[in-house]
């Protein structure tokens, strides 16, 4: 299930890679055979690379979380970025590569209505996403599995019934490999396929889905994440590999407003009984799986936002577990940028996979010298240190290798885009981390002042009344920030409450959800926090008690245990403390997410008197 939830992003590029790489070898495509069998090394290579980061890196984030520990905050924030574009080309690319797909049986006279329908997938996947719909595996499986099934039969069929060509094809090779070695020489000849080769480096683009959404598998999850690279390397090698050699095979050759696979289906079937249904269906599964790949885009993406998140390279709000807080605000600006660029580049895949190649690898290449240093650091522990270390220094050698020629090859055809797009992308994440250091640097003065602060007489150990006047006061961990906010409630409403109960939900965001245990640990440190505020509300002379859940979104869990403790302590009022600066700016209110602001309305509208006291901040 695994394979053909997270396979899909991976499997679906090769309708898209094999052809960008042939259509590179303009008239040497002799050298397809080669170009096949290097790309399959490749796809197993890169694939063993990345189970290796799943060994050691359970917890899922992928390229961003190896970056970010081996190689620092600073190469984490540029893989990390790198990879948020790259999520964007992967909605854009499939987009745009189903569209060709779907189109090549659609007559060429409609094919400038390519990009708006283009566009319309684009704002369809952004309205389902919005409105709650996650992927399913029960509506996968059977896109997948006809894709799959086609696929095998047609790669197959190609093979095994065009046995005749192979002596002929090889006698082409060694034909066109003397041609090319008494016109272009050896040296031309190995730019000609590294230049092939590297253009086809979008067949590679999906395979870093899996370490990327290891956290939603099941147990045991490092074994589950081994297994499922493993089919999705086979499976992709397989389909890549093959379709270079019935390329060669067969000879086929471009079509206007045709894919070349929709060539080879349509060469293929031609002469079976419902053979255009047949080749129809085949290219169809196609589209219909690049859409799928697509919507992993919108899947994954926010991921990598929620684990940037937690280091404040991204709004906190983006950090929570919930689909509200992580999911909406990514959807729209992911779909937005998805369709800004397909207007840009109309829609052409040749000019997308430039742009996404490009930062898939260099997540890729920080990832394998991550790996590389990695395993260096541990020579003394593992002794297979060196056996693993040369597959990241091969990885590193070939990531580095697409991703240079890449870019200088197209680097005036989309490549400085992507380069201007990603650095606007890290500058931005600065931008964000400058601020929240700032506050912390503020909080922090709270700290220091309040966090020891005095209190004499001996403690109230009254039970709390019911029927008394009761402060609900929303905490998170013990800090300077709640025991501020304590104290406002105090000198703001003297002598008015005899009662004080504290409320704090363990958040479980990107950043602790990694098991039972941790989980259990988030929730000893919060409970903790209660304990030491109901002891000095005590000191104050109040009643005093705590509640606490756990939850991914605290504004429902917070909502819902303040409506249960009205029921029990009905003369109460709700206070929480905001954040609030000398000179309010546009973006304060997209980094800091008005939690307190959510609350309030939520429990006004269910007539539960809220009170948000401010705490100021000065940076």
């Amino acid at each position: 299930m695994a394979w053909v939830g997270l396979g899909a992003d991976g499997l679906s590029s090769s309708a898209y890679g094999p052809e960008e790489a042939f259509r590179a070898l303009g008239q040497h495509t002799y050298l397809a055979i080669m170009l096949g069998l290097l790309t399959a090394l490749t796809v197993f290579i890169i694939s063993y690379a990345y189970s290796r980061i799943i060994e050691h890196f359970p917890h899922g984030g992928g390229g961003y979380i190896v970056a970010t520990h081996m190689l620092g905050e600073k190469a984490g924030v540029v893989s990390g970025s790198a990879l948020l574009v790259d999520y964007v080309l992967t909605i854009t690319v499939s987009i745009a590569a189903c569209v060709d797909a779907m189109f090549s049986y659609i007559p060429q006279g409609y094919h400038h209505y390519k990009v708006p329908f283009a566009c319309f997938l684009a704002v369809f996947l952004i309205v389902l996403n919005i409105r709650g719909v996650k992927e399913s595996i029960a509506v996968m499986a059977p896109i997948f599995a006809t894709f799959v099934v086609t696929h095998i039969v047609m790669l197959l069929y190609g093979v095994f019934m065009h046995t005749d060509r192979f002596v002929p094809l090889a006698h082409e090779f060694k034909t066109g490999l003397h041609h090319d070695l008494s016109t272009i020489g050896i040296f031309g000849i190995l730019l000609l396929f590294l230049r092939a080769y590297s253009l086809g480096g979008g067949t590679y683009t999906g395979i870093e889905a899996v370490s990327n959404g290891l956290q939603i598998m099941r147990e045991p999850r490092v074994q589950t994440g081994k297994r499922t690279m493993v089919y999705m390397a086979t499976s992709l090698a397989f389909t890549a590999g093959v379709l270079f050699f019935c390329y060669s095979l067969i000879g086929i050759t471009p079509v206007e407003g045709k894919t070349l696979n929709a060539v080879l289906a349509d060469g293929l079937f031609a002469k079976w009984p419902m053979g255009n249904v047949i080749a129809f269906i085949t290219i169809f599964s196609e589209g219909a799986l690049l859409l799928v790949a697509a919507q992993t885009g919108f899947v994954d993406g926010p991921r990598v936002m929620s684990n940037m998140a937690v280091d404040s390279w991204f709004p906190h709000r983006f950090a929570a577990l919930s689909v509200r807080l992580t999911m909406r605000n990514g959807i729209m600006l992911m779909g937005s940028a998805t369709i800004a660029l397909l207007l840009y580049t109309k829609g052409s895949v040749d000019a997308l996979i430039v742009m996404y190649s490009i930062n898939v690898f260099v997540t890729f290449s920080l990832s394998q010298l991550g790996m590389s240093r990695f395993f260096i650091q541990r020579r003394k522990e593992d002794p297979k240190w060196l056996q693993h270390l040369s597959i990241h220094l091969l990885g590193l050698a070939i990531c580095a290798t697409i991703l240079v020629i890449t870019t200088v090859e197209k680097f005036a055809e989309g490549g400085w885009l992507t380069l201007l797009i990603t650095s606007v992308v890290i500058a931005l994440c600065y931008i964000v981390k400058g601020h929240y250091l700032k506050v912390r640097a503020g909080v922090n003065q709270l700290d220091e002042m309040l966090l020891d602060f005095p209190s004499s007489g001996l403690p109230n150990t009254d039970a709390t009344d019911h029927n008394a006047a009761t402060a609900i006061q929303l905490v998170s961990g013990y800090s300077g920030f709640g025991v501020h906010t304590l104290l406002t409630l105090l000198t703001t409403f003297p002598k008015t409450y005899k009662n004080v109960i504290f409320v704090s939900v363990a958040v479980i965001d990107s950043g602790s959800f990694k098991g039972a245990e941790e989980v259990a640990a988030l929730e000893q440190s919060v409970q903790e926090g209660l304990e030491k505020y109901v002891g000095l509300a005590r000191k104050l002379g109040f009643a005093a008690d705590y509640r606490m859940a756990v939850g991914t979104d605290v504004v429902e869990s917070a909502t819902e245990l303040c409506q249960q403790l009205a029921e029990v302590y009905p003369r109460s009022t709700v206070f929480t403390g905001q954040l609030t600066f000398r000179l309010e700016k546009f973006y304060h209110r997209l980094l800091h997410n008005e939690t307190a602001f959510a609350i309030q309305r939520r429990l006004q509208w269910n007539g539960l008197t809220t009170v948000i006291l401010p705490i100021r901040v000065n940076i």
